[in-house]
């Protein structure tokens, strides 16, 4: 007769206590640990000035945010060129006045968005490891107000591109837009953005909410020189030394979050800013923002 293995009393409760040390770590102090990440990008002709690019994603505002309300109304002393918002802005059927706070200065500069799934829908209770399976059923919450939210941006003179083109003028550069709706609802319609774009302007900027392969492809094939998302929150919960275990899209787990090169273009996925309220935690991912500032291209080889 086999003897069974006994586990002490003492290893389990080290374990026990390491899971709730860790839990109210990834809760209570990094949910909240503001970070801002900068990187420099060259894809501007020679002899083109600096421009500051701040890209914001995943915000997932709820009413009393206030902390996370006054860190990015704060981001505007960074003197900002451009924002970009990547989508996600809303996480509660009351959030709009929130992000509204949030932006506020912001909002008086040059502004670019699109939205992403929780800016349609309010996230609900999820079983986390649902996400392990990639032929997961989607559940969506409520409709939320995102048509406000568009109103206040728009008001504002900013442009949305979800399933569209545009261009500007931002410090003396041409940038040629292009955007998508979501891809993670099946929302993007590449083909409205009818081809490449201008190969003159100094600059061509794709954005989407969810990195995902098919349509990062597309933007590579029709030469942009730069594409930003969000939505994975670069994994959300890290394991050190290893990265992130999902990305919650297509796209591979060591591009899930922050700069790296897509094809013959560059790509940032931000990590975001929020959680859902149900699953409110991080581990070595914090929530955050980047100022990318786009630089010229080095041509000496």
């Amino acid at each position: 007769m086999k003897r069974r293995t006994r586990i002490p009393l003492t290893l389990v409760g080290t374990l026990a206590g390491l899971g709730v040390a860790t839990l109210t770590y990834a809760a209570g102090y990094e949910r909240t640990r503001w970070t801002l990440r900068r990187f420099d990008v060259p894809v501007l002709p020679p002899g083109s000035p600096p421009l500051r690019l701040l890209h914001l994603s995943d915000i997932h505002m709820t009413p009393n945010q206030h902390g996370k309300q006054s860190w990015v109304r704060a981001l505007d002393r960074l003197d900002p060129d451009l924002v970009a918002v990547t989508g996600d802005n809303l996480a509660h059927a009351e959030a709009v006045p929130g992000v509204v706070r949030a932006l506020g200065p912001l909002l008086d500069r040059p502004g670019v968005l699109v939205f992403g799934s929780n800016d349609y829908y309010a996230p609900v209770p999820k079983n986390p490891l649902r996400y392990f399976n990639p032929r997961h059923k989607r559940v969506h919450g409520i409709d939320l107000p995102w048509r406000d939210l568009r109103t206040e941006f728009l008001a504002h003179g900013w442009r949305d591109l979800s399933n569209a083109r545009g261009s500007l003028v931002v410090n003396g550069l041409r940038v040629e837009l292009g955007g998508l709706d979501d891809p993670h609802l099946r929302r993007d319609r590449y083909d409205k953005l009818g081809g490449p774009p201008d190969t003159a302007a100094d600059l061509r900027l794709g954005l989407v909410h969810a990195p995902e392969p098919r349509v990062l492809d597309r933007f590579a094939a029709d030469g942009y020189d730069l594409v930003l998302c969000g939505h994975t929150h670069g994994g959300q919960l890290r394991i050190p030394l290893y990265g992130c275990l999902i990305t919650n899209c297509g796209i591979d787990r060591a591009r899930a979050r922050w700069l790296s090169r897509y094809d013959r273009m560059w790509l940032h996925v931000s990590a975001g800013l929020g959680t859902s309220p149900y699953a409110p935690y991080r581990f070595a991912c914090p929530p955050e923002a980047t100022l990318l500032t786009l630089v010229a291209r080095d041509t000496s080889g």
